[in-house]
């Protein structure tokens, strides 16, 4: 009866949001994926007795890279909600969906081997509908962050019955376990954060201009003026500091390198954007560009980690660590507590002390991993039906 009221409920909100979703799908950003997520553009049902993985993000998606290698990318299927998600996922596997909104699913799935989701994506559709077509269903890399924590158990009535759906869940961290066993899940067993288990490698090798390179990665809206303001002021008593602002949503690039000229004219300073010159050469350069953020950590010698000065919850810190920076961040890494409890070294601040924390960094040691991850009791788990 629940399923049966969900689905109807789902349907209804569906036809609803019709014309809206229309709409929207003009819009750049969403061309692709509204028209296959909701109305199967282009979206066929993924192959038959799969490996299927479902992320969302660009970040969710990554992490999933060193898996579909160990189970070979011939017998793995991905879907994802995004399209910067889709567009990872395309670089390790042929087999890349959008994932359809909940009432189509049960339309659109076909008998699979195992559905393995990863970190929050709880809908209950669609574990229900791989499990009653023949999937073991995992959940892994779980979280409940301290922010979400009383959200959920305010709906705990609703996750009991995702979570019975679920049979195995692989939790970041024992706090996880515990909450995640709180709210009904199952066979839950702690295996870290698999964005640790392979770092990330530099994919180009771009020439470090002279002198401190400092980098804001990830930036949000209410950002990038104070990391400015900040870097301007600390720019003074070191010259030859050079800053990169490497904005988190391509469709800012434009409004941020407004910005960001204005700012360098008006203190005497250089400002480029990678996209146009292709040079690191100016005292303050914009890197408009997607996927190239880990080839710039490479040359780094500061990172600024965006995401956390503003309530977004953080990015991941650990994706510098390979490459020897120091990393600054914001206060506000609720969504990001689990990676950075995982690594030592990270230099804490508000937007109003970017410039003490600056000079901090000069000083300190590169940030470092406290303990390696490994993925095998997840391949344990996907292996035991395949």
């Amino acid at each position: 009866m629940f399923t049966l009221l969900y689905s109807v409920g789902a349907g209804g909100i569906y036809l609803l949001f019709l014309l809206p979703l229309a709409i929207f799908s003009f819009k750049k950003k969403y061309r692709e994926s509204i028209p296959a997520r909701f109305f199967l553009r282009r979206n066929p049902p993924l192959p038959e007795n799969s490996i299927w993985f479902h992320a969302c993000s660009f970040g969710e998606t990554r992490a999933l890279k060193p898996l579909v290698e160990a189970l070979g990318p011939e017998s793995v299927a991905i879907t994802t909600t995004t399209a910067t998600g889709f567009s990872e996922a395309k670089r390790f596997t042929e087999r890349v969906r959008y994932l359809p909104f909940e009432p189509l699913l049960w339309f659109w799935i076909r008998p699979q081997k195992v559905l393995v989701v990863i970190e929050a994506e709880l809908w209950y559709l669609l574990f229900f509908l791989a499990k009653k077509r023949g999937a073991k269903t995992m959940l892994i890399n779980a979280r409940i962050s301290d922010r979400s924590y009383e959200s959920y158990r305010r709906f705990g009535w609703f996750y009991r019955r995702v979570f019975a759906r679920i049979d195995e869940v692989c939790a970041q961290s024992e706090t996880d376990r515990s909450r995640l066993e709180e709210l009904g899940a199952k066979n839950v067993k702690v295996t870290g954060n698999i964005k640790l288990a392979r770092l990330p490698e530099a994919t180009k090798r771009y020439e470090k201009p002279a002198g401190i390179l400092v980098t804001a990665a990830s930036t949000h809206a209410g950002e990038e003026e104070g990391i400015v303001r900040a870097f301007l002021a600390w720019h003074r008593r070191h010259p030859e500091g050079k800053l990169l602002v490497v904005p988190r949503h391509p469709e800012r690039f434009d409004d941020v390198a407004a910005m960001l000229e204005k700012s360098a004219r008006q203190t005497g300073l250089s400002f480029g954007r990678w996209s146009e010159t292709g040079s690191l050469g100016a005292d303050i350069v914009l890197i408009d560009a997607m996927g190239e953020l880990v080839n710039f950590y490479a040359i780094s010698d500061i990172v600024i980690l965006g995401g956390a000065f503003v309530p977004v919850g953080g990015h991941n810190p650990a994706e510098t660590v390979p490459f020897g920076c120091r990393l600054v961040s914001g206060r506000e890494i609720f969504n990001q507590k689990a990676m950075f409890s995982a690594v030592e070294g990270a230099i804490f601040c508000d937007l109003d002390d970017l410039e003490e924390a600056l000079d901090e960094a000069l000083e300190a040691e590169p940030l470092r991993l406290k303990r390696p991850v490994s993925l095998e009791p997840i391949l344990e788990g996907i292996r035991d039906v395949v």
